[in-house]
């Protein structure tokens, strides 16, 4: 395997397939077969999952809760999320461990660095929820962040398109996808990948992000083999 100790980021969106609000449960079996197959592989895997098939602060901080109050509404959403994935996964006979940046006493732990690379080295699956556990902050920054904490070797960011593009592919089928670019160029380009905070830490502790489609089945697998999936950004050119 290229990649032996990942960081997967998966969007909430993703989970709802075909319907407009909250968790598809075909979608969500997709995903867990996939995980349990690179698991299986010996993969070394923490993910994070997004709360946006529930709710998004953002969003709510426009329809009259205040932005902090969204934010942690947008938190509880991904604990939800994670709760739903850690039980597919255990139906594959996954070990898993949920661990949540908010305080929810006997559905998670508390997320910690040292114990999630300790769970993680004994080889449970590690599932961290609750975003860092404060407003004001994205998702991908909290999984920046935890693939900083697991001194992951890279940041998989698992979505509905095959990877970066000059413009939205759905809106615009000219638009050119790329196949590596440096934190950098994408910076420069003005390319919405990531927020500026993730992309920050992902570059100053050199760990590369894979923006890939996650719903094409053997991707996941492919891309921790080193196949040529997706697009890779990272802190060097290729």
């Amino acid at each position: 395997m290229k990649y032996k100790r990942v960081l997967l980021k998966l969007s909430g969106e993703s989970l709802m397939g075909n319907a407009s609000y909250g968790i598809d449960h075909d979608r969500l079996q997709e995903y867990a077969t996939e995980i349990a197959e690179a698991y299986s592989k010996g993969v070394r895997l923490a993910i994070v999952i997004g709360g946006g098939n529930i709710f998004r602060g953002m969003q709510g901080s426009r329809k009259g809760f205040d932005r902090q109050t969204g934010d942690y509404m947008g938190m509880l959403a991904t604990v939800i999320n994670s709760l739903a994935l850690k039980s597919a996964l255990e139906e594959l006979k996954v070990k898993v461990k949920l661990m949540s940046a908010l305080q929810i006493e006997g559905l998670a732990e508390k997320a910690n660095g040292l114990k999630a690379n300790q769970y993680l080295d004994e080889g449970w699956l590690v599932i961290i929820s609750g975003g860092t556990g404060n407003p004001y902050f994205t998702t991908d920054t909290a999984s920046a962040l935890r693939a900083v904490e697991i001194f992951a070797d890279a940041m998989l960011k698992g979505t509905r398109v095959d990877g970066v593009y000059s413009d939205d592919p759905e809106k615009n089928p000219s638009a050119t996808k790329y196949d590596h670019l440096t934190f950098r160029e994408a910076y420069d380009k003005g390319l919405k990948i990531m927020d500026l905070t993730a992309f920050t830490l992902c570059e100053e502790n050199n760990i590369p992000v894979v923006v890939f489609d996650m719903n094409k089945t053997g991707n996941l697998l492919k891309i921790l083999k080193g196949d040529a999936i997706g697009t890779i950004v990272s802190r060097d050119p290729s």
